[in-house]
């Protein structure tokens, strides 16, 4: 079992064949994987996005940039691309909810790591900055993400600078989002109290 209680089997199985296990293969090495029956995925997440054009012309200086980004449960986001690329600053860009993204999950991460080592966290702040530069292929990209997490912990046993960056380092490996980027993440020395 992993970190999540999910199984992970290496190799083949009969069980495998019998339909309870299906195989998967992951980046870097072939695993099977336990999903629901069929070969479904563990989970999906989906997000709905609506653009509209406001002028008579669709010139690239002049379209807008504003649409909306929709989720399960109502929740709606007023987007538009970066102001750099003519888009609206008042706005959230593609870019900000990337590295929003990876801060998030690696937060929701590390609550859980400290939880199942008896830690108790009081609040967690992130001022993460995203880094968009050539890549080594010459494409535009978020090549890098710094994260300055600030944590306050309680309880009767407060964690050491050691255990706190064990946590950030298992939070890393088992984030998801982390996981299914190639942008390097970095946890710049988190401040605590």
């Amino acid at each position: 079992l992993d970190f999540w209680g999910h199984c992970y089997l290496r190799g083949n199985s009969d069980v495998a064949e019998a339909g309870r296990l299906t195989s998967r293969v992951l980046p870097g090495y072939p695993v099977i994987d336990f999903v629901r029956a069929g070969g479904d995925p563990m989970s999906e997440h989906r997000a709905s996005l609506t653009w509209n054009r406001e002028r008579d012309d669709f010139k690239y200086p002049t379209y807008t940039r504003d649409h909306t980004w929709s989720f399960h449960g109502g929740e709606s986001v007023a987007a538009s691309a970066a102001p750099e690329f003519l888009g609206n600053a008042d706005r959230v860009d593609p870019e900000e909810a990337f590295v929003a993204a990876i801060s998030a999950c690696h937060m929701l991460t590390f609550l859980a790591v400290a939880a199942k080592r008896r830690f108790v966290v009081d609040s967690y702040s992130d001022n993460a900055v995203g880094y968009l530069e050539e890549n080594t292929e010459g494409r535009l990209a978020i090549t890098l993400v710094e994260l300055r997490p600030g944590i306050a912990f309680s309880g009767d046993s407060l964690p050491t600078s050691e255990q706190i960056a064990s946590m950030h380092h298992q939070s890393h490996r088992e984030c998801f989002i982390a996981n299914s980027v190639s942008t390097e993440i970095v946890v710049l020395t988190p401040t605590t109290s």
